[in-house]
């Protein structure tokens, strides 16, 4: 009996599967390759003062002390400094979606003089490191008496963001003239044009705009730590400088603490993932 030969579809076929099969993998791997810090982090959480200031590194806890997570929550005033941080990363998201979609629906949608150079400009910036500009922001901030307030976060915020008015510009370039044509026959300004025709069609993008300046501000540690202190500073500065004892930082009290700290942003990401992922594909390179 002889055995079949391939034929050429099927060996195409064939091809694609095993292709499948090795991105999966590679998907996996990478996954789990992500997963490992904070997988190691809830482990460690699980030990105890002694076991996490010896030397000897071993994984797993040898005695799960569950109580390090209810010391990481009595140990500062958690929940205050939750909300004061959830604050600043809710308004400053909010505000710099908001001038950032409004100054990309401009650079994307109207005419005028220089609108590339000055776009170029604009994306020019993004390759600054931000820690350059902490020291003259923090002496402009602090010559308005602004310093240890919450209003640079409102500043920043209703002064957009570069990256994301890139995301808004690609957006918007990518849809059709003639809804915005059709619009200006009908007797419609561009502020109306922008926030009841084109607004509503670039939902995704404002979804990942939110999440990304939401998860800068949530995760962000130099800039509260310079420009806030006392009570008024967020949960990352108040878990490195509150979980400590003569001195010393307990670590393993600070690993519980980690543990909250990525909830939010975790849920966040849960809940809008879909609208996140097609905002980064629909904000593609237009010219």
């Amino acid at each position: 009996m002889t055995t079949p030969k391939l034929t050429l579809s099927n060996r195409d076929a064939l091809g694609a599967r095993r292709g499948r099969r090795l991105m999966y993998a590679a998907l996996v791997l990478l996954a789990l390759v992500f997963l490992a810090p904070l997988v190691w982090n809830a482990l460690y959480a699980l030990k105890s003062r002694s076991e996490s200031a010896s030397t000897d590194v071993h994984v797993l806890p040898q005695s799960a002390e569950w109580g390090n997570f209810h010391r990481a929550l009595t140990m500062i005033d958690f929940g205050r400094y939750t909300v004061t941080t959830f604050m600043l990363a809710g308004i400053f998201a909010l505000l710099v979606t908001a001038s950032s979609a409004l100054v990309g629906f401009g650079f994307a949608r109207l005419r005028g003089r220089g609108r590339k150079p000055l776009f170029t400009l604009m994306l020019a910036t993004t390759m600054v490191p931000q820690i350059l500009t902490v020291i003259p922001t923090y002496v402009i901030f602090s010559k308005l008496g602004l310093v240890n307030t919450y209003w640079p976060w409102v500043l920043w915020g209703l002064a957009a963001s570069p990256f994301h008015v890139f995301l808004f510009r690609q957006a918007f370039a990518g849809l059709p003239r003639e809804l915005e044509e059709a619009a200006i026959l009908d007797g419609c300004g561009y502020f109306r044009i922008f926030w009841q025709i084109l607004l509503p069609l670039v939902r995704p993008v404002i979804a990942t705009s939110i999440i990304l300046a939401f998860t800068f501000v949530w995760g962000d540690f130099i800039t509260p730590a310079i420009f806030l202190n006392g009570d008024n500073t967020t949960l990352g500065v108040a878990m490195a400088a509150g979980y400590t004892d003569g001195g010393i930082t307990l670590n393993n009290v600070l690993a519980a603490g980690t543990v909250f700290y990525v909830l939010p942003v975790l849920v966040l990401f849960f809940v809008a993932q879909r609208s996140f992922t097609r905002g980064v594909a629909t904000s593609g390179l237009k010219g």
